[in-house]
């Protein structure tokens, strides 16, 4: 099986992202302010917390953008107000030919937007696609891959979308921020979307960066208090920020040790490992019989964790053991009985080793 997976940052270009930011919070923060934990309310003037407003200007600086701003709602809810901000009720958008995900769906089919499908993977046929739907003003590009085969280069579609004509473009960059070089409006989109759970941050906060014309109008659309994210909750994602970085190099740097030592067939029963962004990029490891479901069970009982909670959150430390992805098993339902996903969350390649070692030879005892 061929995968193409993003490519990941080093643990050196890590640290170096890790550097920036600090930089950047220094340039906004007094050092008392930095150990509040922020304000509440809707503050006169700003109608927000303060340490909300400051937070913002962090992200924004830190990816080189006009405007950011927190979302109640986390990525769904970011993907959905830059929509709603971007895009008219019942108009076509240019989306890629594989599925989309689930909660974007919702929020197409809620707003009546008529998905245009081109293949990224294929320049020419997203100018094919763009030449003939004259009426296409908006594109959604989702940065990590939505099908097994999916190659294509987000600065490539980026480009090539523009290149076209104006047409504006939100980037999905859930599963990317901080993993790779550049997000989406770093290369040429005109709005970034993402969640903060899944950059070590608190439960249900997304954000929005990028243009302030397309920012603004989504702030207005979330004018009353009850919609504000507060001044703790902004806190707490700057600190997640300031460590996912170098935990997520780290996991990187993990996944590509486990690929190396299970392709040398350190662990008897594995008859192949790779890494695929599925979505979150993971570790694929598929077995010489159909044992898969056996050995989840086990490597549940050796500590492996059985289910994500937010897609590498702060509650997921040691490692997951998981099926593999809707995506994959319907591209090829038998895959489900031999292979499974492993994330190493914080974990080092040892303790997988070892769980999948035992996991396996108990599931084959089970099996005899």
């Amino acid at each position: 099986m061929k995968t193409y997976p993003l490519e990941s940052i080093s643990l050196e270009e890590a640290k170096q992202k890790q550097f920036q930011l600090i930089d950047a919070i220094t340039k906004e923060f007094q050092g008392k302010e930095f150990l509040s934990a922020g304000d509440f309310g809707v503050v006169p003037g700003l109608n927000k917390p303060v340490y909300a407003e400051k937070v913002e200007r962090v992200i924004a600086n830190f990816f080189h953008a006009e405007k950011a701003l927190l979302l109640i709602g986390s990525g769904t809810g970011a993907i959905r107000s830059g929509l709603q901000a971007m895009a008219s009720a019942n108009e076509e958008i240019l989306v890629h030919t594989s599925p989309i995900y689930p909660t974007t769906e919702v929020s197409f089919s809620s707003m009546g937007l008529i998905p245009v499908r081109a293949n990224f993977n294929d320049l020419e046929d997203i100018k094919h696609v763009l030449e003939e739907h004259q009426n296409i003003r908006t594109a959604l590009v989702q940065y990590t891959r939505q099908a097994i085969d999916d190659s294509y280069d987000m600065e490539e579609v980026l480009q090539t979308i523009k290149s076209i004509r104006d047409i504006q473009i939100i980037t999905d960059d859930n599963y990317a921020v901080m993993k790779v070089h550049k997000i989406g409006v770093e290369l040429g989109a005109d709005l970034s979307a993402f969640s903060c759970f899944k950059l070590l941050g608190p439960e249900g906060v997304g954000v929005v960066v990028g243009k302030a014309s397309i920012v603004d109008v989504i702030e207005k659309m979330n004018y009353s208090g009850g919609s504000k994210v507060q001044g703790w909750q902004a806190m707490e994602v700057l600190r997640g920020f300031t460590y996912a970085p170098v935990a997520l190099a780290i996991q990187a740097e993990v996944n590509e040790e486990l690929v190396r030592r299970l392709n040398n067939h350190e662990v008897k029963g594995v008859k192949e490992a790779f890494l695929a962004n599925a979505q979150s990029k993971v570790l694929l490891v598929e077995f010489e019989g159909d044992i898969a479901k056996a050995v989840l069970e086990e490597a549940e009982k050796l500590g492996g964790l059985p289910n994500p909670v937010g897609a590498e959150s702060k509650y997921e430390a040691v490692p997951m053991f998981y099926r593999v992805s809707g995506t994959f098993r319907k591209a090829d339902p038998t895959l489900e009985e031999r292979m499974i996903r492993i994330n190493p969350n914080r974990s080092g390649a040892d303790t997988i080793i070892r769980i999948l070692k035992e996991s396996i030879r108990k599931a084959k005892d089970v099996s005899r």
